[in-house]
């Protein structure tokens, strides 16, 4: 796979990473768990040049962050750029979609300082290449998270330490505070809102961007026809733009991305990552999956180079019916 930085300072990583939520976390929420699949997944990813594995300590909760160290153990951690996240957390056992946890913000330095020793612990490593303030909690200033974000770094616990669905104005005083080496935010060719403002201001300050959903959740791969074809619990079932009118609508999208996949002999999810890809040097997609014939074909996209007339009919879908959330 193709080779990039995570932002100007490093380290090297596959342009294409492995987001790992969805194996314990989100979808399909009732359904049987496959640990041994999962973990032979993360594996093969490394295998495959995908580097950065991106996991959180509310995906769980805690459980993403224990499975994650169980694939890394026995010598693995030293082949993966490991990055988690701290600033969300489970306020109730219930009450979230498919009666998951519900999550509230946690931006509190104190939290930020106990938890970075939790995760250490969970994910069975000294530091993490990458700690990221999940969300900015509004009852808190970003100075004062920031701040102990930095006190991580400082103590040898994260190499670098990066955000999460910002502005522009936070970014900027996230950096008088400490420098910003990455923005996670949702970038798709059905949510292209950070092209306007964040992305570009990532790529003059040098700041790695990571694009979750970057199949938009499965939709553009051509997974899902019907409302129907979503897990009774599934987070997806909530979401506008999966609503039966929607979807039906927004198939128009798939089909557009599918026959363009045909003409240039590759998948509609490698053409989707590819146009991801292709948004700027240091925009890495952490596309999530539990399934080894969906990681070969997404990490494969890595190795996908759209023409400029592909781009171009890409640039020009329609926007999607229904919000985000």
């Amino acid at each position: 796979m193709r080779t990039t930085t995570l932002g100007s300072a490093g380290p090297e990583v596959g342009v294409i990473g492995l987001g790992c939520m969805g194996m314990s976390h989100g979808y399909d929420i009732s359904g049987p768990r496959d640990d041994d699949t999962s973990i032979s997944v993360i594996h093969q990813a490394l295998d495959l040049g995908a580097t950065l594995i991106d996991t959180s300590d509310v995906y769980g909760p805690y459980t993403n962050e224990e499975l994650l160290g169980r694939a890394l153990a026995g010598g693995h951690r030293e082949r993966a750029v490991l990055a988690t996240k701290v600033g969300l957390v489970a306020t109730s056992p219930t009450g979230g979609p498919g009666n998951s946890p519900k999550i509230g913000n946690n931006g509190r330095p104190e939290h930020i300082r106990a938890a970075i020793d939790d995760s250490l612990r969970r994910l069975g490593t000294d530091h993490v290449d990458l700690y990221q303030l999940h969300r900015v909690d509004p009852e808190v200033p970003i100075e004062d998270s920031w701040g102990a974000m930095a006190e991580v770094v400082a103590a040898g616990k994260a190499r670098q330490i990066g955000l999460s669905e910002v502005t522009v104005a936070q970014i900027a005083r996230a950096q008088a505070v400490h420098p910003v080496a990455s923005v996670q935010s949702e970038l798709s060719l059905w949510t292209r809102d950070p092209l306007a403002e964040v992305l570009p201001y990532c790529v003059e300050q040098g700041i790695a961007f990571l694009p979750f959903s970057p199949l938009g959740r499965g939709f553009l791969a051509g997974r899902f026809t019907s409302f129907d074809d979503l897990p009774a619990d599934d987070f997806r079932r909530g979401l506008p733009r999966f609503q039966q009118d929607a979807l039906r609508a927004n198939l128009a999208i798939v089909a557009r991305v599918r026959e363009l996949a045909d003409r240039a002999g590759v998948t509609s999810a490698q053409v989707a990552l590819a146009w991801v890809v292709a948004q700027g040097d240091q925009v890495i997609p952490i596309p999530g999956t539990k399934t080894p014939k969906y990681l070969a074909d997404n990490c494969a996209a890595g190795d996908v180079r759209l023409g400029a007339e592909d781009l171009a009919d890409l640039d020009a879908l329609p926007a999607p019916e229904g919000g985000r959330y």
